[in-house]
């Protein structure tokens, strides 16, 4: 008996990794490190050299690592693409895609700040795709000045 999954299970996996891809992104986007700490409440998080895991602790790396603005949100939007996904069982998927990271601030005009990969495995728990791992992988660096925590810019004397 083949553990492949069907073609109709195979584009339904697919979705569901396209759908919890989309859900980082725009939660990031708008500020909600709470309901991206949920997202990956089951995952190792990976940015860098540094390993996070447990929704608080990844929703505090997120408030703590990232600069929020006077709306709130970081002023960022997330852009995924060439997305490739592995469904490897009925219960498990894998994914590399690559992020573009737009900003503008009062103090930067719009431009691409940062772009990666992001390197993704996925589980099926209790009938719900969840993410078991991210890596976040840097590739090209813009002005990080205005959105990563340490890299800001000393105040004007």
């Amino acid at each position: 008996m083949s553990t492949t999954p069907d073609a109709v299970t195979r584009l339904i996996i697919e979705s569901e990794v396209r759908r919890l891809l989309a859900q980082y992104a725009h939660n990031l986007d708008f500020g909600d490190v709470e309901a991206n700490g949920e997202l990956l409440a089951d995952a190792q998080f990976t940015v860098v050299d540094q390993s996070i895991t447990g929704k608080d602790n990844i929703a505090n790396f997120l408030r703590t690592n990232l600069q929020y603005h006077s709306d709130k949100t970081p002023r960022t939007w997330h852009s995924v693409s060439n997305i490739l996904i592995e469904v490897q069982s009925a219960t498990e998927a894998r994914s590399v895609c690559y992020f573009t990271v737009h900003q503008q601030t009062d103090g930067l005009p719009l431009q691409p700040i940062v772009t990666g990969r992001y390197i993704d495995t996925f589980a099926l728990r209790d009938g719900k795709w969840r993410f078991a791992s991210r890596a976040v992988d840097p590739h090209l660096f813009g002005d990080i000045s205005h959105h990563v925590a340490s890299a800001a810019a000393p105040a004007a004397a």
